[in-house]
């Protein structure tokens, strides 16, 4: 008798490394697209509002279609997933290209191309995201997740300097083409890199048999289910939705409290990137705490801490700068280490769902609480902590009174009310244990059913 054949081995890091790789320079050709494609706006059109309706455009589809695009994501090959949406966004590229060569390039070419773009990025997401899971092993699940927090953080710092030289010696059409190489390169690292599927058999017994409406709807049931992962997913709704308030108005703010100084505000920005690059460099090379939950609270509290309550109490360019930089660090091990939580937990052949989900719930945070925000500081904490206002007499000792002072009050609240979100985190019983309740998804099934009916 022969013997029995085991789980076959992960790729491992090493062969992540070179997915990784391929998405860092597509993502870096994709930020200095977007840094051009602003500059050509702002000099077509000179109005704020046909700038800021791109990323508008950007963002409803893949809010809308992130739970379907979820379940497409567990009914069809991961790989194939993943190359139709890096593919999908390099055909809106030479769509755009073929529009800027003919002279027919108008602004809302570019609306459509950011509506289609969201919809492919709506399927790339959960599939990355499930990818992960099946490449490395889970004590690897941190480091990868820091992994790509670095990409992101590395482009968005480099391709505005990359994007201002290139845009002086090369026209639109020539970044286009330089974007359309990058995607090249992401496509190439895809196929030649080994991408295991999910075993479909090892999905709870309630995902089985489902049709496409259901499974669109399981992420949301799979995470209702489970205590534990419902109570991490509400307290980051919480605060994403609380954290946008402050985060809505720091570049009003920095500008208001510096004269309008630019240079100040790129400083800070500056340090906020080259921050978030050094906490995915860390995780990086460190696979984070033993128990993933405390990386999440602790850098809940920790990034709220120094990017709101001191950012919003301090009044000057290197106080603002320091406290940008070590708040941001903090910022990707709560990604990473959140990640690592549900890629541990849910079961691969389901992954795409409920990370649909998820991503769905956390992309609705953000826009509800930037629509509040920008009202709450025109009409109630600018005018009230102006010299004289309802409330600068209590609290200008704190962020002074003037310009920026009711948006410095806002960040400052709004950061208080994040760090006690936190440490609310420690004292909640499914989430602080959430690690230990519910068993990783490679455990035997009689304990996964256990938990699962």
């Amino acid at each position: 008798m022969g013997p029995t054949e085991g789980p076959r081995p992960k790729p491992g890091m090493k062969a992540f490394r070179l997915i990784w790789f391929g998405q860092l320079v597509s993502i870096f050709g994709s930020e200095v697209t977007i840094f051009a494609l602003a500059i050509w706006v702002w000099q077509e059109t000179g109005q704020v509002t046909a700038l800021a309706l791109i990323p508008v455009f950007g963002w409803l589809p893949g809010l809308l279609f992130g739970p379907l695009a979820g379940a497409l994501v567990d009914r069809w090959n991961r790989r194939l997933v993943l190359m139709l949406s890096d593919g999908g966004a390099a055909a809106m590229t030479l769509m755009l290209l073929i529009l800027y060569l003919t002279g027919n390039l108008q602004i809302w070419h570019l609306y459509l191309a950011a509506a289609v773009g969201s919809l492919f990025s709506a399927f790339q997401w959960p599939a990355l995201s499930a990818t992960i899971s099946l490449m490395v092993d889970k004590e690897d699940y941190s480091r990868a997740n820091g992994m790509m927090s670095l990409a992101e953080s590395t482009a968005m710092i480099l391709a505005p300097v990359a994007g201002a030289v290139l845009i002086t010696f090369l026209n639109l059409g020539d970044i286009f083409f330089i974007d359309l190489l990058t995607f090249l390169v992401a496509l190439t690292t895809l196929l030649i890199v080994a991408i295991p599927e999910p075993k479909r058999e090892e999905a709870p017994e309630e995902a089985k048999l489902l049709g496409l409406w259901a499974d669109t709807w399981y992420g949301f049931v799979y995470i209702l289910r489970r205590p534990g992962l419902l109570g991490i997913q509400l307290l980051l709704f919480s605060y994403n939705f609380v954290k946008s308030f402050g985060f809505a108005v720091l570049v009003p703010m920095v500008l208001a409290r510096s004269g309008g100084d630019t240079l100040v505000l790129g400083a800070v920005q500056s340090a906020a990137g080259i921050g978030a690059v050094v906490g995915g460099l860390i995780l990086s090379f460190w696979a984070g705490t033993n128990r993933q939950i405390y990386g999440v609270l602790r850098g809940i509290v920790l990034a709220s801490l120094f990017t709101q309550v001191l950012f919003g109490l301090a009044s000057e360019v290197l106080l603002w700068s320091a406290f940008a930089f070590i708040g941001t660090v903090f910022r990707p091990w709560i990604n990473a280490a959140n990640q690592a939580i549900w890629q541990r937990k849910v079961p691969p052949a389901v992954q795409g769902r409920v990370f649909g989900a998820r991503a769905t719930i956390a992309l609705i945070a953000l826009p509800l609480g930037y629509l509040f925000a920008g009202p709450l500081a025109d009409h109630v904490f600018e005018p009230a902590m102006q010299p004289g206002g309802a409330w600068a007499e209590l609290f200008a000792p704190l962020v002074g009174a003037g310009p920026g002072s009711g948006m410095a009050l806002m960040t400052v609240g709004a950061g208080i009310i994040t760090v006690l979100i936190g440490v609310v985190g420690y004292l909640i019983r499914p989430i602080r244990q959430v690690e230990t309740i519910i068993p990783d998804h490679d455990t035997s099934p009689k304990k996964t059913q256990a938990v699962t009916a």
